[in-house]
């Protein structure tokens, strides 16, 4: 990644070594989708992942996207372009603390080059905290939830949230940011899911402490694909079939020969091997019997 090329308030433009800008976060020290760029990432990881395209044209009703980590957009874009050739509606949930990066995105729209055509209901989005749009054949409702994600989705309003098909997963590391990465918020991301809706989640990690975190808050997961430098991400989901490639036992042997498995209690990291009681709450998962 080369220096910045653009600087504001807590952000700054980034050229990735591909020639593609990024933003850096300053206060995080992290930038976001740092090695393909904002939109080759989100399309990999989120777009293809997620089947997102083709469990689109199979629903007969709407389609519920979770956006958590809004940051700049380009995930949330990217959605609403995989949702244009088909004939559905698409809703879209999106989470932040701020909404700086977006603001400061729409800033540098040009440099970015992801915003194309969206840069009006973006604005809308801002100042209103919800806008509905017509793209190719679908109607988007996109609406924000501003606030701490961890307060948002422990708040009695959370069980009220439109149920999610697809969950975009999208925070900073768990060591610049803790919170966002706890078995509680897993636990509590899994207690809001509709049984009855098949629901994956993707993200951006391979940590085994990530993956043990997400088994134990009762999702299956699995190893997702490669994107950037990273030769997997990760999937979950609360039904099986929504897995190309689940983790076996033999991931779970890695798992228990781990120095850094044991989910996060808190918000405060730290690194630790398996737990007794951790490793017989993985053993007796249903993805491993």
């Amino acid at each position: 990644m080369n220096s910045d090329v653009n600087t504001g308030e807590g952000y700054r433009l980034v050229r990735l070594a591909n020639g593609v800008s990024s933003i850096h976060a300053l206060a995080e020290r992290e930038t976001f989708h740092p090695v393909v760029g904002p939109a080759a990432e989100a399309e990999a990881l989120y777009v293809r992942q997620l089947r997102l395209q083709e469990r689109l044209a199979a629903m007969a009703g709407g389609f519920v996207v979770w956006d958590v980590g809004l940051g700049a957009a380009a995930n949330a874009l990217a959605a609403i372009r995989a949702a244009a050739l088909q004939v559905c509606s698409l809703r879209i949930l999106s989470f932040d603390r701020t909404l700086e990066p977006l603001r400061f995105g729409l800033g540098h729209a040009a440099e970015l080059g992801y915003y194309g055509g969206f840069e009006s209901s973006l604005r809308e989005l801002l100042a209103a905290g919800r806008v509905q749009l017509q793209t190719g054949r679908t109607t988007v409702d996109w609406e924000l939830h501003l606030g701490d994600f961890p307060t948002l989705i422990g708040a009695p309003a959370a069980v009220a949230w439109a149920k999610p098909h697809a969950i975009l997963f999208d925070a900073f590391s768990p060591a610049r940011n803790p919170s966002m990465w706890t078995l509680g918020l897993f636990s509590a991301i899994h207690r809001l899911l509709d049984p009855a809706t098949p629901c994956a989640l993707a993200t951006y990690s391979r940590s085994t402490l990530l993956r043990v975190s997400l088994l134990v808050a009762g999702f299956y997961v699995g190893a997702g694909r490669a994107t950037g430098e990273k030769d997997q991400t990760t999937i979950a989901a609360n039904t099986p079939e929504l897995l190309d490639d689940p983790l076996d036992r033999r991931w779970l042997g890695r798992a228990r020969r781990s120095t850094s498995a044991e989910p996060l209690p808190s918000a405060r990291y730290r690194q630790a091997p398996l737990s007794a009681a951790t490793w017989d709450r993985l053993l007796a998962h249903p993805q491993f019997r």
